[in-house]
């Protein structure tokens, strides 16, 4: 057997793989001979069918088998002992008309290397590193919902600005036959307002969706409807009165307190805002830390320039997807993956060049963590050592669960070390600037 490579350019070579009569001649001959032992064959005892007759009916099908084991193992051995890096699987070259009637085979493949490149984790302009902070409105506006949220409800006879009205919206024609509650302050306009004046229970008020509510979530909540297609709507509807309450704000008092974290794990309205904004900034730092990773990837693959065997790519996803492509298909596929795949090379540069690759042991120690935060979440503060191996034992016996954590693991370590050493620059904002400037 013979192996040589053509390398066409720094990102495209063709492997010729060479296979003589004598690579395979012993191993087909001694599968065909235990053939002859079981065959069954109608006119012939066990044992005793003619070797020419095997070689007929079987003899194609073992020749092609066994050269094509022999053709796979000898590429993937090359590929391994050269340390050639490629994209994708070997595409077999010229298999047309192959013919499998010579003695001698050969082979091509074409292949596609992983190109040569430098990252530079100090970008040439600084990242933005949002840290979001909870505000006095934010927290102020927390604890009025809280307040609200836990306060004592009183039947009105009629409606007034700070009611909270429950009825039933219907339009049969516009798809709208929804009940639901919502405070009358968020009713937009005085004209709307006006017919909610004094309206009692059993009333009917006939509304236009268009300009109904002030804030775009309170539409889908009473309509089922987004703003945007209430408003392009804008359909009459009727709604029914069917209750009508003022709901009186909790006090903020020991008791409400404990309802919301426990006994005596808060006493006053200082600690009380101290531990929403807490609370608050421990979730922001969640959506922070995402935004700054989606900010240093964009970053990454606009400045680490390097070209891939596109043609090669696409032929390669034209031939090993679930269904067949076209030419046209398989480049518009290409594009739409060619910036995650140019993503997962940079990311597997610098997992491989600073080593950070994730060990058995400290997949087991997170596994571990986890276990401990969910079991302090049912009371359990203290567990053993021996406990928490048990079960981080059984979950890492799960496959699925193993790659799961893996990923999760991978991407913290990926996270905080880019923390350590992208260009970033610290930006302290409040929620609303964070979503103004990320989402707008």
């Amino acid at each position: 057997m013979d192996i040589t490579r053509d390398q066409i350019d720094e990102l495209n070579a063709v492997v010729k793989v060479a296979i003589a009569k004598d690579d395979y001649k012993e191993k087909v001959d001694s599968i065909l001979k235990n053939y002859r032992k079981t065959a069954n064959i109608p006119g012939f005892r066990k044992g005793h069918v003619p070797m020419g007759l095997v070689q007929k009916q079987y003899g194609k099908a073992v020749l092609v088998d066994e050269v094509n084991k022999l053709l796979q193992d000898a590429l993937g051995k090359y590929l391994t002992e050269e340390k050639l890096d490629v994209l994708g699987n070997p595409l077999p070259k010229n298999q047309e008309e192959f013919d499998w009637d010579a003695e001698d085979f050969n082979f091509e493949f074409e292949l596609g290397m992983a190109p040569k490149f430098e990252v530079k984790l100090k970008s040439k302009k600084a990242i933005p590193a949002y840290e979001i902070v909870a505000d006095d409105a934010m927290i102020d506006n927390q604890i009025k919902t809280i307040q609200k949220q836990y306060g004592k409800i009183s039947p009105q006879d009629t409606v007034t600005e700070d009611a909270e009205v429950t009825g039933a919206f219907l339009n049969e024609e516009a798809g709208i036959d929804h009940a639901s509650t919502f405070e009358v302050a968020t009713v937009k306009g005085k004209r709307n307002l006006d017919k909610f004046k004094e309206a009692k229970v059993g009333d009917v008020l006939t509304l236009k969706t268009k300009n109904l509510f002030k804030e775009p979530q309170d539409y889908r909540t009473a309509l089922q409807k987004s703003d945007e297609e209430a408003n392009e709507l804008n359909a009459e509807v009727s709604f029914t009165i069917t209750e009508i309450n003022k709901r009186e704000p909790a006090d903020l008092d020991q008791e409400l307190f404990d309802k919301l974290f426990g006994k005596d794990a808060v006493s006053s309205v200082t600690e009380l805002k101290a531990k929403i904004k807490e609370d608050a900034e421990r979730q922001f730092k969640q959506q922070s830390d995402q935004q700054l990773l989606n900010d240093v990837t964009e970053r990454l693959i606009e400045e680490t320039k390097f070209d891939l065997p596109a043609q090669f790519l696409q032929k390669w996803i034209q031939s090993t997807g679930e269904k067949p492509l076209t030419i046209e298909e398989a480049v518009e596929e290409y594009n739409r993956s060619e910036k995650g795949l140019r993503y997962q090379l940079i990311e597997g540069k610098i997992i491989e060049e600073n080593k950070l690759q994730v060990t058995f042991e400290e997949l087991k120690d997170y596994a571990k963590e986890m276990i401990k935060a969910q079991m302090m979440q049912f009371g359990q503060m203290n567990p053993e050592e021996k406990e928490l191996d048990d079960i981080a034992a059984r979950i890492l016996g799960n496959q699925e669960e193993v790659k799961r954590l893996s990923e999760q693991l991978m991407n913290q370590k990926m996270l905080n070390f880019l923390k350590e050493n992208a260009n970033l620059k610290t930006k302290k904002v409040t929620f609303d600037e964070f979503v103004k400037e990320v989402y707008n």
